[in-house]
């Protein structure tokens, strides 16, 4: 989905190009530290919006110092490995934080969340947004002829949207931001991509397939274990209006020693035809629908397990062409 262990930009991209030929991806390696996290990497993004790490978190300030360089230089240093061994790839998947997830992670300098500010969290919005452009308008440059997928990852969605980001003092809840609100700013940043290059990751429970639909969002990505009866009307529902869906099927690192039953193609592959045989779909559109994935990004994880589940996760999606056994 994004993240990787280790701090080698180079052995990072050469893994994924290796591994994952089909939908190769910039990666992202937070083990590095500060600026390398999923707020600091995409903050060092922003146009006209300056951020800087303090004792309490990213916060606004008037002018960028050490932490936006430090986080630029590692976002060139990603970049110019995805360009060495990157030349003539097809599709390239890039990610960024969303511009909720990035309000609910930032402070502004009175330490309130900037969530709390909707005229602070428009302009981070239209920041963000151009930021993705310039971002995208580089690798285009530096990758002439490759198509690019944008991954928005917004796994602070569902607690934006009922009330449940803590405040910086940990005392209290940030008030819930309505549907009205958050689902344009959304929009706007999905608006940078051509229809249908543009995927939401949320791999948080209570995802909001209707409004990431109502947003422009040609996927979505999800955590397959929060998807019960309740919500496969709305899962359903998406698909119906043409969206696919992104299914997260193993987890991003194992919980104890690697267990070869846990990334068994065959198992893998039964999960997604249960859950497509739940939502009611014709078998022949599962192929065309659904891509498999990691749950969440795998920074935690092993080399070898990361490897292993890259190579069944890729097995089961060319398999879905197959139709069931």
């Amino acid at each position: 989905m994004g993240s990787l262990p280790g701090t080698d930009p180079l052995e990072a991209a050469r893994l994924v190009l290796g591994e994952v030929p089909d939908l190769p991806y910039l990666p992202e390696l937070p083990a590095r530290g500060l600026g390398a996290d999923l707020i600091g990497r995409s903050a060092a993004m922003l146009v006209d919006i300056a951020v800087e790490w303090q004792p309490h978190g990213w916060t606004v300030t008037s002018g960028r110092g050490r932490d936006y360089g430090r986080a630029r230089d590692l976002m060139s240093w990603d970049l110019d490995a995805v360009t060495e061994l990157g030349q003539g790839v097809e599709l390239l998947k890039v990610q960024v934080c969303g511009p909720l997830t990035l309000a609910a992670g930032i402070e502004l300098p009175n330490l309130y969340k900037l969530l709390t500010d909707q005229g602070a969290l428009r302009d981070l919005t239209a920041s963000l947004a151009e930021g993705v452009r310039v971002h995208l308008a580089e690798l285009a440059d530096r990758l002439p002829g490759t198509r690019f997928v944008l991954q928005i990852d917004e796994p602070a969605l569902p607690a934006v949207l009922a009330g449940r980001v803590p405040t910086p003092s940990g005392y209290g809840t940030v008030a819930a931001l309505e549907r009205s609100v958050a689902e344009p700013l959304l929009a706007d940043v999905l608006s940078v991509m051509p229809a249908g290059s543009a995927v939401v990751h949320c791999c948080a429970a209570d995802v909001p397939f209707e409004l990431l639909r109502a947003a422009g969002a040609a996927a979505v990505a999800f955590d397959d274990t929060f998807i019960g009866v309740a919500q496969l009307d709305a899962i359903g529902e998406y698909v119906e209006a043409g969206g696919s869906l992104w299914v997260g099927l193993v987890p991003g690192a194992p919980s104890g020693s690697p267990d070869n039953a846990l990334l068994s193609a065959n198992r893998l592959r039964g999960k997604l035809f249960d859950m497509w045989g739940k939502l009611g779909f014709a078998n022949e559109l599962l192929a065309s629908t659904v891509v498999p994935t990691p749950r969440c990004g795998m920074a935690g994880a092993s080399e070898p397990y990361v490897r292993a589940a890259m190579k069944s996760l890729t097995a089961v999606g060319r398999s879905l062409l197959d139709g069931p056994e």
